[in-house]
């Protein structure tokens, strides 16, 4: 019984000081709803796990509230550089095999962790494990993994398990779409992902200051604007994005 006790003990030992998984939070301005974020990952049901938090120079309450967590998770803080660089330094202070991604504004179901991870485990060729997810009221159903779909529009959220050593960092230089272009970037590299049929997480729209993107439906992308002599900026911008992905990527 002993021996049984200290071997369960030993390897309770391992998962919690040898994590699989790095969850990355970069923030700036959340603090309203960074606590949140942290308590579904504190909450998943799988333990192996370690979440590093950089701050990227918020000026709003957002230190009081990661000092409810101290001891519990890892600050960096650092001059404000942008989400990419503060995923990018996030990912340097990663000591986990597989890595996450996820934006203050993301609340993750309690088995997320777990159904990731064990996709990857059943699907050892594959280097992302992706799913559904919620948009605020909106329900967003991913492609199963398809190279064409992929090249032809994103649809794989940037809070996605990565196995680590195939994961290739964030372009600083893209500003929008910098999840298709991290996939796309993976697909040329010959890495490929697997589709989880379930709502793991929900992104909350937290005003205009949300590090993801916001959403518009697909009908709007579809509307002939120019003939109308008018293009909401926010169509402009997406298409600018679109178009600086399709250059690096030469599609």
């Amino acid at each position: 019984m002993y021996a049984n006790s200290s071997l369960i003990s030993f390897v309770n030992y391992l998962l919690v000081n040898n994590h699989v998984i790095s969850v990355i939070i970069p923030t700036y301005q959340h603090a309203e709803v960074l606590g949140s974020c942290i308590d579904s990952i504190l909450n998943q049901s799988f333990r192996s796990f370690e979440i590093i938090v950089v701050n990227d120079g918020s000026t709003d309450h957002t230190l009081k509230v990661l000092d409810k967590y101290h001891g519990k998770i890892k600050v960096i803080n650092q001059d404000n550089q942008g989400s990419n660089f503060a995923r990018n330094r996030g990912l340097t202070e990663a000591t986990g095999e597989y890595v996450i991604f996820c934006d203050a504004d993301v609340i993750l179901e309690k088995k997320a962790l777990f159904e990731m991870y064990n996709a990857l485990r059943a699907n050892p060729s594959a280097s992302i494990a992706y799913s559904k997810f919620k948009f605020g009221w909106k329900t967003f159903h991913p492609f199963k993994f398809n190279a064409e779909k992929l090249i032809e529009k994103n649809y794989i959220h940037t809070t996605s398990l990565v196995r680590k050593k195939d994961f290739p960092g964030f372009d600083t230089s893209v500003k929008r779409l910098q999840d298709w272009d991290v996939w796309l970037t993976m697909l040329e590299n010959k890495k490929s992902g697997v589709l989880i049929d379930e709502v793991l997480f929900k992104v909350r729209i937290h005003g205009t200051s949300r590090i993801g993107s916001s959403w518009l439906p697909s009908l709007v992308y579809k509307i002939p604007w120019n003939k109308i002599r008018w293009v909401p900026n926010r169509i402009i911008k997406y298409n600018e994005a679109h178009d600086v992905i399709r250059k690096k990527h030469n599609l």
